[in-house]
């Protein structure tokens, strides 16, 4: 039996690391969670995906404040098709998360937070992470490190790193409800170390905060929850630098589509 299921969609962020912005038709500028892959913009493949499933019954989405409109003139006949909850994020990513969890209706037993800007994420393996998420609790994607690591002090090389066992963390990350608000009510208890391990307190990702709670004194052996991973591949990229819109865009485009089922006319092949 299938879970109710929220998705959080972040689409609040600032795009600091993107650059320049993309230049609009109009003239105006975008961040990278609105930009076009595919033509389609990044945040709106997500929703889609999410929205195709009938055990999600509630999507929220985190944009700025100063985007509403433009988010609105653009996307509002989309977002209200799927039912899409608009709210404003915060400055950082598990600012917007916490706003959200606020708005998370009573009947939801799971809850999926998913980075916008992971526009190459699959029906595949967002079934796997919230059935493996149903079955333990949290889960989330992640992909096998491949690179050869390097450990660096003031630009020299101090070591290699082992790279076995080592994952590069991606999204969706699904977590039971109770688990993931019990996480949030938590934070501001939690050592620095435990929680900033992967930089700045505002880039922890949802399931560092889950695994935090186990090293909490008296935490209960309930909350001290392991996190299971699903394995994807670098696909699922995650849309950082405008260089990276053309990837996505390959990946996309490489991807084979379904064909429908029976005679779909002479002109098939151009339509596939």
């Amino acid at each position: 039996m299938s879970k109710n299921v929220a998705a959080i969609i972040c689409a609040a962020g600032e795009s600091s690391r993107f650059g320049s912005s993309t230049t609009l038709t109009a003239g105006g500028k975008r961040k990278k969670q609105f930009v076009d892959v595919g033509g389609r913009g990044a945040f709106l493949r997500s929703v889609e995906l999410f929205a195709d499933r009938d055990d999600v019954k509630q999507i929220l989405l985190g944009i700025p404040k100063e985007d509403e409109e433009m988010v609105n003139v653009k996307w509002g006949p989309n977002l209200k098709f799927f039912n899409v909850e608009i709210f404003f994020g915060g400055a950082e990513r598990f600012e917007t998360v916490n706003k959200a969890l606020e708005l998370v209706k009573d009947n939801i037993e799971l809850i999926a937070v998913h980075d916008a800007v992971r526009c190459c994420l699959t029906k595949e393996w967002l079934e796997k992470v919230i059935t493996t998420a149903a079955q333990t609790g949290a889960a989330l994607l992640a992909c096998p490190v491949s690179a050869t690591i390097k450990q660096a002090k003031d630009n020299t090389i101090i070591k290699t790193v082992d790279r076995t066992g080592l994952y590069e963390a991606q999204t969706p990350q699904v977590f039971e409800a109770k688990l993931l608000k019990k996480a949030y009510e938590n934070l501001k208890k939690l050592d620095a170390s435990k929680i900033n391990a992967c930089g700045e307190q505002g880039r922890t990702d949802d399931s560092q905060l889950v695994e935090a709670l186990g090293h909490l004194v008296g935490a209960e052996p309930a909350v001290a929850r392991k996190v299971s991973i699903v394995e994807t591949d670098s696909s699922n990229i995650k849309i950082t630098r405008q260089s990276d819109i053309a990837i996505a865009q390959a990946i996309l485009k490489s991807r084979a589509k379904s064909k429908p089922k029976g005679y779909i006319g002479p002109y098939a092949e151009a339509e596939w």
